[in-house]
């Protein structure tokens, strides 16, 4: 996976490792399998710098302090990745963004895309962007890889301004693959060089998000969606 993120142009990746009830995962091994991996990178020569973090399930998220959020924060900076889960969302997110910025964490969701409660209703993510979080959509989304619905909500979230990061989520080296440019032309260039490093470096410094580009006009049945979207 290493090798492959690096001959896509990968140059930092964040080890976000499942942190949930379903996994168990420790943060004390998140962080042990981390420093043991870079150390094998470094043996084999893969120049591939390896960054903090943990995708937190919501179920997960009342059991961690600040102390150990501090420790899977992305690249220990103030951001957390908070999981879109694939159950029904309900009204609990929007209290779990605001908690974690009142303790000092700011908010990365992970693949709203994804998740059915945000397909169905996209306003809910329009009010948790309103609340300050910010979003990531996963790669293989556009490219249809999570099927048409998937890929029909990602385009729009992307068109519609609520996309700040374009994330791989890759689980191995070739079905779900480090390779962020299977989105393909649907971001633009100018888009993917903001998603994937202006944006998530201010992400990393805590630092306010740079301009965004001006995004591609949506054309066809995806802006026929979107105005059907803004009229809800």
């Amino acid at each position: 996976m290493a090798r492959v993120a690096m001959a896509s142009g990968t140059r930092a990746i964040a080890a976000t490792s499942h942190v949930n009830t379903g996994y168990g995962i420790a943060i004390e091994d998140l962080e042990a399998g981390r420093e043991a991996l870079a150390t094998r990178f470094a043996a084999e020569g893969i120049e591939l710098e390896l960054l903090a973090g943990g995708e937190i399930g919501p179920s997960r998220l009342p059991e961690l302090d600040d102390e150990a959020l501090r420790r899977i924060a992305l690249g220990g900076g103030p951001y957390v990745l908070l999981e879109c889960p694939f159950s029904p969302v309900g009204s609990g997110m929007g209290p779990m963004v605001d908690d974690l910025r009142r303790r000092g964490f700011e908010v990365l969701l992970a693949h709203p895309e994804r998740s059915p409660s945000f397909q169905r209703e996209p306003q809910r993510l329009e009010g948790l962007i309103e609340r300050g979080a910010l979003a990531q959509v996963t790669s293989g989304s556009l490219a249809g890889a999570f099927g048409g619905v998937a890929q029909s909500a990602a385009e729009a979230m992307l068109h519609k301004g609520l996309v700040h990061v374009l994330a791989s989520d890759a689980h191995d080296p070739a079905h779900r693959s480090p390779d962020l440019h299977i989105a393909g032309s649907t971001v633009g260039e100018e888009q993917f060089a903001w998603m994937t490093g202006a944006a998530p470096a201010a992400i990393l410094a805590g630092e306010p998000l740079p301009p965004r580009p001006p995004l591609p006009r949506p054309r066809g049945s995806l802006a026929r969606r979107l105005r059907s979207w803004s009229a809800r």
